[in-house]
This record gives C-alpha cells, structure tokens and sequence, in this order.
C-alpha cells in the first residue's frame, strides 16, 4: 500500500495512492486520524487498507503533494553511510553521523525547492527515507523493523557553504528537502537493503548505487538513535546519500534555479522537484 499526504481544494488530507488516483482516507478515517501521522500513531494501517478496493476520490493531476509525514516530531539524518560518500569526503569515524532537520525544511513532490539565497554551492543527495510506525526506546536491531511503518524517497538539498564542523546551518533552510512522493508500506519492501536507488540532475543521472551499500543499516540505526531519543509514530530517519553529490565532482557541480532534481528509489517511488530561488523578502509560501 502507498499512502500520501496531499492538499486537494485548499483542504489537507491523506489517502491510498493507485495508478489512476487517490482514496481520500480524509474522507473515510479523518475524524478519528486527522493525518496521516495520527493514523500511525493510532495503529490504523489495518483500518485504511479495508478502503484498498475503494474507486479512488480523486486523479493525481489535481492534488498537490505535501511532505508524506507533514510535521514529524523529529527528522533525525544520517551522514556518510554509503562507502563511496566516505571516500569522497575521507570519513573515517566509525560511529553514525548524525544531524536533524526541521519540519518546515520540507516541501512535497512536484513542488518547488527552493535554493537559499545566501548559498552558491546548494547540493543534492538521493536518500531513503524510514517512517517509523511503532514508538519505542532502547529498540535491539533484531526487532527495528517491526517498528518501521514505511519507506520513501527524499531529496536532501544542502548548502555546501554553510556546513562547517557541524550540519544543521546547511539542512534546515525553508523548503530544501524533498519528501515523497508517498510512503510504501513496509509489507511492500521485505529488505530494505535491498533496493536500487538513482538521482538525476536535468535528466542527467549523477547518483546510482544500491541500498545494501549503507554501511550502517536500517535496524542498526534504529536501534543506535532510540538508545539516546524515543522514537514515536511518524518521525523520520532518513538514512544517508550514496556518492556522485555536486560538491565533490570536478568541476563541482551545484542545483541553480530552473533546474529539475529526481531521486527514484525501486519498488518506492519517483520524486521530482524543480529548483526556485527563495524570495528575497518574507517566507517561502507554506501549505
């Protein structure tokens, strides 16, 4: 099952993605799980999947993609987790590295990201991203992914210049990270090492590897993160980007506006997103 966050007629919802469009769960469920993070943390996958067979509500051309999980708690990312990104920057710590984004740092598929002003060297990475289902702490990496509820694609935009020593300045400008464009549930992905995952930068491809290549994986990260923060329904750990990012090429090689970004993880999903300038003046508009 693929589920979504949308807006449709100025009005936020979720529901269950088909080729032809969206069962509007909103519709169905929306008084006892306002969103799609309510109905993680109410244990109401079962509930939705009884609508499978349901005609959909409404086509995909005429909603507008929201983040998949809109406000997570925490947004907790993974740094130089695929061998080839280690060799690109000479990383040799052993242990995760670790950083958050902040909810309004993202945007939904098909809508813009928006590449911040103060940064000449805005870069793109591929990632995957886990959704967790069940809450937990201390959770042994035997039993992680019974805590996952799903996968999705997400687009990881940083700001080269404005990484030092630390990451945060460089991940949490408005609108950077893209996030969908739906959730695959976790019965769809068996393995979730086990999956193909490309970034194209104007239909040129400039990431390509394969997710057994993390070098920390899923259940090690979940167990690693919730020995020191509890995980709760709908937080997102989004597990690092494999090599091929702008800055590291020669010459390098940066997002600009005008631009067209992709990241497509198999048996997932395909996101796409144009790059906008941010506005000089006030906020990005934010759904």
């Amino acid at each position: 099952m693929k589920l979504a966050s949308f807006l449709y007629q100025g009005k936020r919802s979720y529901g269950i993605v088909q080729a032809e469009g969206v069962i509007d769960l909103g519709r169905r469920l929306g008084d006892r799980y306002g969103d799609l993070k309510a109905l993680l943390q109410g244990n109401g996958l079962a509930q939705a999947t009884r609508f499978l067979n349901d005609a959909v509500d409404v086509p995909l051309s005429a909603i507008t993609f929201l983040p998949v999980i809109v406000q997570p708690e925490k947004i907790l990312c993974v740094g130089m987790n695929y061998a080839d990104k280690r060799k690109e920057f000479d990383q040799h710590n052993p242990a995760p590295t670790l950083f958050v984004r902040f909810p309004d740092s993202q945007t939904g598929h098909n809508e813009p990201v928006l590449k911040p002003r103060h940064s000449s060297e805005f870069d793109y990475e591929g990632e995957l991203a886990v959704i967790i289902g069940k809450g937990g702490e201390n959770i042994s990496r035997d039993d992680a992914l019974r805590h996952v509820a799903g996968y999705s694609c997400y687009m990881d935009g940083s700001a080269r210049d404005w990484q030092h020593t630390w990451f945060t300045a460089g991940k949490n400008w408005r609108q950077t990270g893209a996030f969908g464009p739906w959730m695959a549930t976790a019965d769809e992905i068996p393995d979730p090492h086990q999956l193909a995952i490309r970034t194209w930068l104007n239909g040129r491809m400039v990431q390509e590897d394969n997710t057994s290549s993390m070098i920390h994986k899923v259940a090690e990260l979940i167990e690693y993160i919730s020995t020191f923060t509890r995980l709760s329904p709908g937080d997102v750990i989004i597990t690092g980007s494999p090599g091929g990012v702008g800055k590291k090429r020669n010459p390098p090689l940066f997002m600009k506006e005008g631009d067209r970004i992709e990241v497509e993880i198999e048996h997932i999903g395909h996101l796409s997103n144009v790059i906008m300038e941010a506005p000089a003046v006030g906020l990005a508009a934010a759904h």
